[in-house]
């Protein structure tokens, strides 16, 4: 088992304002009672090693992978998908998030993560709203309109994982009209989950409005002990120390926020520990932050691949910045390492740059 990351120190429990207490999941210890979202395209390892090197995340978690797609890789090619990339020599604690419909697959691809991965924790992923997970394979948030058939793929999970703990992540429900994020989290607890995640909009909201957190407010009083963890919209560390203030949630889930501020776990710890907040890092941290990621992707991916997976990285680095927009069109057609580091000398956003009132800031 890797020994833990020299970065996760845990906050003194004396300066923690009242009622912020560490997460327990099962045995494992998340403090801060801060996690990193799983998310496709993104999450990997370098993202993950960023995070970490940054400090102040409970709960790392890789991308969600496929256990349908782990399988048939694994039998057909004999390799293992590219999301499992660092995961065996990877600090702990770490989740792994997977996704299926059928209950044997995510059985036998949850053991072999418990067991030969030694993953700290195993989670199924129930919100996913993109089409080809929802409506084409029938997973992710299409499963919600079914709780039981959510608590059956659970228990089976659960019975193969033990004594690794099992987490599930979920949305409100399908749509706004059918709202059961209390039925399927109590499915949830049923079969032994060991923690919820629950985004604050449905599935056919997919990102459009804002989190609802006084719906995930409602599903704490109707559980009986299992933990719940908020998620949505969480972009500063005064929104992660207000969502324990008034919402009562045992801890929170920060992902696309984090995708243009990686720092923002270390700032959310300080905000929890009662201690001043660090700023920003400048925008030539910045950069060199941007770099050392793209080091990390083309070790990994090659030159070739590894540049143009790493454009989706660097525009959301520069979400925000003042001369986003201009970096982001130069960044989108690089193929080649110097182009791409021809273009972050020389379009990355810099402090006397100023925004074009009407430009849109995406990531």
């Amino acid at each position: 088992m890797p020994s833990p990351s020299p970065v996760a120190i845990a906050v003194d429990a004396a300066v923690r304002p009242a009622g912020v207490r560490p997460l327990r999941i099962g045995p494992v210890l998340v403090d801060p009672p801060v996690l990193q979202a799983p998310m496709a395209g993104f999450t990997n390892y370098a993202f993950r090693q960023i995070v970490r090197q940054l400090g102040g995340v409970g709960l790392p978690a890789t991308e969600m992978i496929s256990a349908r797609g782990f399988l048939h890789m694994e039998a057909r090619d004999h390799e293992l998908p590219d999301r499992l990339w660092g995961v065996r020599d990877e600090p702990r604690p770490l989740a792994a998030q997977i996704w299926d419909n059928d209950p044997e697959n995510l059985a036998a691809v949850g053991a072999r993560l418990a067991r030969e991965f030694q993953v700290s924790v195993v989670d199924i992923n129930f919100g996913c709203p993109v089409r080809d997970i929802c409506e084409r394979a029938k997973s992710g948030s299409y499963l919600l309109r079914d709780p039981d058939r959510v608590g059956r793929l659970v228990a089976r999970v659960v019975e193969a994982c033990r004594p690794t703990p099992v987490t599930a992540k979920i949305r409100l429900g399908c749509t706004r009209d059918t709202i059961n994020a209390i039925d399927v989290a109590q499915a949830v607890e049923d079969a032994g989950g060991a923690a919820v995640t629950v985004h604050g909009r449905t599935a056919k909201d997919l990102f459009r409005g804002s989190a609802d957190w006084d719906a995930i407010a409602q599903i704490k009083p109707r559980l009986r002990h299992m933990p719940l963890v908020g998620n949505g919209d969480l972009r500063t560390a005064d929104q992660v120390a207000e969502a324990f203030r008034r919402y009562g949630v045992d801890g929170v889930m920060i992902g696309r926020g984090a995708l243009s501020r990686p720092w923002l776990f270390r700032q959310a710890q300080a905000a929890l520990a009662g201690q001043p907040v660090p700023p920003d890092p400048t925008l030539d941290q910045q950069r060199e932050l941007l770099l050392e990621h793209y080091r990390k992707i083309v070790e990994r991916f090659g030159v070739e691949r590894g540049t143009v997976l790493m454009r989706r990285y660097a525009c959301c680095y520069a979400h925000g910045q003042p001369g986003a927009r201009l970096f982001r069109m130069a960044i989108s057609t690089v193929t080649t390492e110097d182009e791409f580091r021809s273009v972050v000398a020389e379009h990355f956003p810099r402090a006397t740059m100023r925004s074009h009132p009407n430009a849109p800031e995406a990531c």
